[in-house]
This record gives C-alpha cells, structure tokens and sequence, in this order.
C-alpha cells in the first residue's frame, strides 16, 4: 500500500517559497503590527527634551488593549499614502465598526500616548495622523492651567522633569555662544526684537544654567497673564477667555456621565456630541434637539482624554483643538530603540545613550 497518497507529487518551486515566505511574513508582521506592537517616530519638538526628533519609537498594542481595524483593505506597513507613487493606501469600501480588545492598564495621568489626530474629518479614525503627548487628564478629571502649572481635579500637578517653556534671555549686548547652546541641546530660538535680546525654548535646568553666565543679565520665562483670550484656544469662544498659560477648569467626558447642556457649555461639547459620538444636533431658540427629541443634557457614550505636549509652548494639542475620543488611542509609548539626530556629524549622528531606553511615564 502507498503511504504516500497524501503527499503532493510535485516539489515547490524556489520562486514558490519565496513567495510563500514573504507572503507569511507580511501576515506575520501586520498581526504583530497590529495587536501587539509597532514603530513610530518623533517629527516634531513637541515632546521635546523628554523624547526628541528623531527618537524611534515601540509603542505597545497590549497595554490598553488592541483596537481591531477600522478600514481592513490596506496595503501593507503604510498608513496614508502609499510608498513613492503616492495616493491613498487604503479603500473605504469596507468599514468595520469600533472594537477594542482587553487591555493590561488603563490609561494614567502623565503616560506618554500614542492617537489618532482627532480633527482630520476627511479620514478614517485608524488613517489620521499619529500624534504623541502626554495625558494630562483622563475621564472624569477636571483640569485647570495656573500660570503654566497643570492642576487636577482641584491638586497641582508637578510639571515633567524635561518640560520646556519660551524664555526671554536678556545680555550685556553680547551675543551668546552658538557652540556652547548646541552643547546644552538649546536649538530652538534666536535673537529677539532688541540688541542683547534673546527667545529660546529652555528647560528649567538650562535656564538656571544661562542665568550664571558671565554676559546674561536676567533669564524670565514667558507667561500669558490669565484672562487674555486666544481665538486660536478650544473651544473657540470669547465667553472662554482662555490662552495657552492659563486654560480652564474644563471636565474631560466619561462614559456613561450626564451633564446639563446650556447655551454656554454647547461651545465645549459640541462637537463631541456631533462628530465623535455621531448624534443629529440642533440648537432652536435656546433649546438643544438631539436625534430629534429635545433635551437640556447629554450621556456620554465614550471616554475621552486631555493631551498636552511637554514643550509646552512648541506644541498642537488639546489646548487647540480639545479632547481625545478613546477610539482614537493606539497605544502606549514603551521604549527608543534607535535614536537619530540630523544635525550631528558624521560621528555623532545616532544618539547613542539614548538606545534601548525605557520611557518613563
């Protein structure tokens, strides 16, 4: 008797299990991209001195659970446009509704998170652009801004260790040093609007540095006074006169949570209301119609979360353009696992003590 008869009578070709292998791994590493863990970079200096431009990053899918694709047909490793021809890298000819996996941890004041930019309406919630702050509030926190100093459901909050603020540096008319800036890892900023004056974005420990120097005559951080309103500050509203420096209080939504809507805090909730839980808004002669039936509150339907960048003064974030929605969150930021800096030389260009370090939250 054969044995045999199971076994095909033709060998795979080499170019067949080539095919095979990157077929598999391509599954693979979506799997592994998808629900467990994926690379990012830093572009911007928003995060700056905490993560830079240039760090790469693992963020891990695990820790506050998996969310499963929203726009399934995609091509492979690219999230909006494909690679060197452009275009679009995913069809909306499937959408799948919202779903996320159990997590190990829910998300903490002070983690440094992963999400989807949430005002690009034009795209799918999976396909708008990463962004990378720390979470200052979570739902159901109150959050208030006090001359630059973040405070939280009524307690200060001490501020991170490497966050950065604009500084007037005030010289005897001198100028200072370019080389030795570069080596304190000063590089944003310049000359003011006056001889010996001086803007830069400085951590508080540069600061008290410049302040010994022999040519520096004063070194005062820059804070908008309260009761300034800013037009380009969420929610937009001069019945808000908020600024960058002093915001607030605001309550960030939890699911589940009733709140009195009224003809004042309609600016804040609006558009939470209408674009990230969906419903029809109306508003006729003071009174607020949702999905048809008029009503004076509004259940939350999803928790949402307060964002900020740790260069303070050198960051989009939800001073801007306001809260998170929890299904935009990606995942949490682990660890560098390389780090590269543009304007290094030749041997300095990968920020060595920098591999392989842990994020810490």
């Amino acid at each position: 008797m054969n044995w045999k008869f199971w076994r095909s009578s033709k060998r795979k070709s080499k170019t067949r299990e080539w095919i095979d292998a990157i077929v598999f791994a391509v599954i693979a590493a979506t799997l592994i991209r998808t629900f467990l863990i994926e690379a990012f970079t830093i572009p911007t200096p928003s995060m700056e001195k905490s993560l830079l431009v240039g760090d790469f990053l693992f963020v891990s899918k695990v820790s506050y659970g998996a969310r499963t694709p929203i726009t399934p047909l995609a091509f492979p490793f690219a999230h909006q446009e494909m690679p060197l021809i452009g275009g679009k890298a995913y069809s909306e000819a499937i959408k799948l509704p919202y779903y996320r996996l159990p997590g190990f941890s829910k998300i903490k004041n002070d983690d440094i998170v992963v999400f989807n930019y949430p005002m690009e309406d034009d795209r799918p919630i999976d396909k708008q652009t990463h962004y990378i702050k720390r979470c200052i509030g979570i739902a159901g926190d109150t959050i208030q801004i006090k001359n630059q100093l973040v405070w939280v459901n009524g307690k200060p909050e001490k501020s991170p260790e490497n966050s950065m603020f604009v500084y007037e540096v005030n010289t005897d008319g001198s100028p200072l040093n370019s080389m030795t800036l570069q080596k304190m890892g000063i590089t944003d900023g310049g000359p003011g609007y006056a001889p010996g004056l001086y803007r830069y974005f400085l951590t508080q420990q540069n600061a008290d540095k410049l302040k010994g120097f022999a040519n520096v005559k004063s070194v005062e951080r820059m804070i908008q006074p309260a009761g300034i309103y800013e037009d380009f500050i969420f929610p937009h509203d001069p019945r808000f006169p908020w600024n960058v420096d002093n915001y607030g209080p605001i309550y960030i939504p939890k699911k589940g949570v009733t709140v009195k809507l009224d003809s004042l805090n309609i600016s804040i909730y609006r558009r939470l209301i209408m674009k990230y839980e969906g419903n029809d808004l109306k508003e006729e002669n003071g009174k607020f119609i949702i999905n048809g039936k008029e009503t004076n509150e509004y259940t939350f339907k999803q928790n949402y979360y307060w964002m900020m960048g740790d260069n303070r003064h050198n960051s989009a974030d939800s001073r801007f353009w306001g809260f998170v929605p929890e299904d935009h969150i990606v995942g949490k930021a682990v660890f560098i696992w390389m780090s590269w800096d543009k304007n290094g030389n030749f041997f300095n260009k990968i920020r060595w003590k920098r591999l392989f370090n842990i994020i810490h939250h």
